[in-house]
């Protein structure tokens, strides 16, 4: 019998981020929220008495298991996405990549700020890989998750309000600078491989 899924520990000290994301707002994020999502895929699942891999439950589940998984999955995701060492701009391969996909690096990075800018209500932007190996932005609704399309997950940024509120209130433009100043490079650097 599993034990369920565990919420994974940050890959940093939750005061890590601050001043672009404070204490607090981790503490609701990942304590919170992120939690609540473990939380309720081990109910859908019985504790994944089926023993799925969360990407199993993102390709194949519906409903609140797909929801919760995928939901598990990307706040993963998107931690390991942000580094208090990060920002800048990039080096090695996902340089080259977003130079070679997007002409420049400012050209990608308008375009990925205004997907996350500019999109309605919840979800994500994403960096992602296309199955012939080129750089596309996108962006997904709530818990969407570009594994659904075949898509290799590069980076992200969660333009869920519980992501910034604390911290930005309903400026999610200023988030949005903040996370650049935290993109974790050589973790996009590894996804790219």
């Amino acid at each position: 019998m599993s034990d369920g899924f565990q919420l994974p520990a940050l890959p940093y000290e939750r005061s890590a981020l601050a001043p672009h994301i404070s204490e607090k707002t981790i503490d609701f994020h990942y304590g919170k929220h992120h939690q609540g999502y473990v939380t309720k895929l081990n109910a859908a699942t019985e504790n994944n008495a089926a023993g799925k891999t969360l990407e199993e439950l993102i390709t194949t589940g519906t409903g609140g298991v797909f929801n919760c998984a995928a939901q598990t999955w990307n706040h993963t995701f998107y931690w390991n996405s942000l580094s208090p060492k990060g920002g800048g701009e990039p080096t090695g391969a996902i340089a080259e990549a977003i130079v070679r996909d997007f002409g420049s690096f400012d050209a990608f990075k308008e375009q990925f700020t205004t997907a996350a800018a500019t999109h309605f209500g919840s979800g994500w932007a994403w960096l992602v890989k296309n199955a012939d190996g080129k750089l596309e932005v996108v962006s997904t609704h709530d818990a969407g998750n570009p594994l659904t399309s075949g898509q290799t997950p590069i980076l992200t940024i969660d333009v869920w309000e519980h992501a910034y509120y604390i911290d930005y209130q309903n400026a999610r433009p200023a988030y949005i600078d903040a996370w650049w100043k935290l993109v974790n490079w050589e973790f996009a650097n590894k996804n790219l491989a």
